[in-house]
C-alpha cells in the first residue's frame, strides 16, 4: 500500500466513526474534521475548517492569550481523558457530550496542534432523564410500593398490606374490577419473607377448567394429545415463593379440591402422573365476587373459602375514594407525558369537576383508560372535558348538574372538610377561588358552622 493509498484508507476510517474527531492546529484554529463532526456540531466541513475552536462554545475548556500565543487545558496538561461538557450546536442547542483530546507533536517535541473526540451524549442524558422522572413516580410520597393514595381508606389498605406481607397465612384480595389487586399482591410480595423467591401470576378466568388444570399443576409427556413433554406447573415453578390466583371466584368445583389440597397438605400431581410432588408456596388470591353469595349457591366451597380467606383485604372502589383522584389523574398524565413524549401539563377544572363528580364503574383502570383516551386527542397543553371519552362527557345529565344537586355537593364536601374552604376545593378537584365563585353563584352562605367551629372561607 502507497502512501496516497494509504492516506484514502485513514481517511475512510475517520468518516466511518461515529465520534466526532476535530484537529486544531497551535492557535487553535480548526484544520480537519470528520463526518460525524459536522453532524454532531450541526456546522459543515467548510463552516468548521479555518474558525477557531471557541465556535463549539465548550463550557469545560479553559482559553486564554499568553505572551500573543494561543493557550488552553490541553496544550499545557498535554491530554484530556473523558471530560464531560457541553457544547452549543450551530442551530443553538446545547449538546452534552464527552471530550476526549491530546496534542500533536513533531520529532522535535514541539507542540504543533491538538485532536479531540467528541462522543454525543443527547440519547444517555435524555435516557437518564426518564429514568430519574420515572423513580421519582415510583417514590413520591403519596405512593405505597406504586400504589397512589393518601384518603383514610387507602391508607388502611397500606398498613394491612405491611402487617399481611409478614405472614405466612394465605391472603385474599376482594375489590371491584380495575380496583389494583395485582398491585396489592405484588406488593405484599415485595414486603413478604419470601420476596427473594418466585412471584408467579395466574388468571384463572382466562383459562378453560382443563387449561387451568395443567396450567396450575403441569403435565407429563403423553398426559393428553399433544404432551410432548413434562411440563411445570405454576405451582411448582413458585416453589419457595408467592402464587397470585387472580379471580379465585372463577374456578370450577372440581379445581377447588385440588387447591385446597395444596393448601391442607402441601402437595400435588401432575395431570397424568400418580407421583405426589411437595411444595412450598404461599397462596395470594383474589376475586371481584361476593364468595358468600357464591357458598350459598353450592359454587364455592365452604372448606376452600375459610383456608383461603384468613386475612381478607379489601380495596375500596374509587368512588368510595374520590379525593384520591386528583393524585391519580396527577400522576397518569405525568405516566402518558413520560411514555408519550406529549406536553400535556395538566386537566381544566372543567374536565377535573366531571372527573370528580363521575361513578367509575371501571375504577383507576377506566381512569386510566380514560386519561390515555385524552393524550390521544388533545393537542393543547391541558386536557378539557371534550378531551375525555363519550361515556364520562354523557355521564353529565341534568340531574347531577342540577342547582339543588351542585349545591348539596358542596355542602357535603364543606362539612367533611370540617369547613375549610381550601381542603374542600382540594376533595372537590378545583381551586379555591373555583369554589368560592361556586359558592357565590349558588348562594351558599358565607359563613356558616360545622362541628361547632365557623367555616374557613
Amino acid at each position: 500500500m502507497n502512501q496516497e493509498e494509504m492516506i484514502g484508507f485513514w481517511k475512510t476510517v475517520v468518516d466511518t466513526m461515529m465520534d466526532g474527531l476535530i484537529v486544531v492546529d497551535s492557535d487553535g484554529m480548526i484544520v480537519a474534521v470528520n463526518r460525524a463532526s459536522e453532524e454532531i456540531t450541526g456546522y459543515t466541513r467548510e463552516e468548521l475548517i479555518g474558525s477557531p475552536c471557541t465556535i463549539l462554545n465548550c463550557d469545560q475548556c479553559t482559553i486564554r492569550q499568553a505572551e500573543g500565543a494561543f493557550m488552553c487545558d490541553l496544550f499545557e496538561t498535554k491530554q484530556i481523558d473523558k471530560r464531560r461538557c457541553a457544547l452549543t450546536r450551530k442551530d443553538g442547542t446545547v449538546l452534552p457530550v464527552v471530550k476526549n483530546a491530546a496534542v500533536l507533536s513533531g520529532n522535535d517535541g514541539k507542540v504543533s496542534g491538538g485532536v479531540e473526540t467528541i462522543t454525543d451524549l443527547s440519547g444517555i442524558v435524555a435516557r437518564d432523564l426518564k429514568i430519574a422522572r420515572l423513580s421519582s413516580m415510583l417514590k413520591r410520597k403519596d405512593s405505597f410500593h406504586g400504589i397512589i393514595g393518601k384518603s383514610r381508606p387507602m391508607q388502611d389498605v397500606f398498613d394491612l398490606i405491611a402487617d399481611a406481607a409478614q405472614s405466612f397465612a394465605p391472603i385474599i384480595i376482594y375489590g371491584e374490577s380495575g380496583t389494583g389487586k395485582e398491585l396489592v399482591a405484588a406488593a405484599i410480595h415485595r414486603l413478604g419473607t419470601r420476596k427473594h423467591g418466585p412471584f408467579v401470576k395466574v388468571n384463572c378466568a382466562a383459562l378453560t377448567e382443563s387449561l387451568l388444570q395443567s396450567e396450575l399443576f403441569g403435565h407429563v409427556k403423553g398426559a393428553y394429545t399433544g404432551a410432548d413433554r413434562n411440563r411445570k406447573g405454576r405451582f411448582e415453578l413458585a416453589d419457595g415463593g408467592n402464587i397470585f390466583l387472580d379471580e379465585i371466584g372463577d374456578i370450577p368445583l372440581s379445581m377447588q379440591v385440588k387447591i385446597l389440597r395444596v393448601l391442607q397438605e402441601k402437595e400435588f400431581e401432575r395431570v397424568g402422573d400418580s407421583k405426589p410432588i411437595k411444595v412450598d408456596v404461599r397462596i395470594i388470591s383474589a376475586t371481584h365476587r361476593d364468595l358468600s353469595e357464591m357458598i350459598a349457591r353450592n359454587e364455592f366451597r365452604e372448606d376452600l373459602f375459610y383456608r383461603l380467606n384468613v386475612i381478607p383485604i379489601r380495596l375500596p372502589p374509587l368512588r368510595e375514594r374520590r379525593e384520591d383522584l386528583p393524585l391519580l389523574i396527577e400522576h397518569f398524565i405525568e405516566k402518558n407525558r413520560f411514555k408519550t413524549g406529549k406536553d400535556i401539563r395538566g386537566i381544566s377544572e372543567e374536565a377535573m369537576s366531571l372527573l370528580m363528580s363521575y361513578s367509575w364503574p371501571g375504577n383507576i383502570r377506566e381512569l386510566l383508560n380514560a386519561i390515555e383516551y385524552g393524550f390521544v386527542v388533545c393537542r393543547q397543553a391541558y386536557i378539557d372535558e371534550g378531551h375525555l371519552p363519550e361515556t364520562i362527557r354523557k355521564w353529565r345529565s341534568p340531574r347531577l348538574v342540577s342547582r339543588d344537586n351542585q349545591r348539596d355537593r358542596i355542602v357535603e364536601v364543606m362539612r367533611r372538610a370540617g369547613g375549610k374552604k381550601i381542603e374542600a376545593a382540594r376533595l372537590l378537584g378545583i381551586s379555591r377561588q373555583a369554589l368560592w365563585k361556586k359558592m357565590v353563584k349558588l348562594g351558599i352562605k358565607q359563613e356558616f358552622t360545622f362541628n361547632g367551629h365557623e367555616a374557613d372561607l
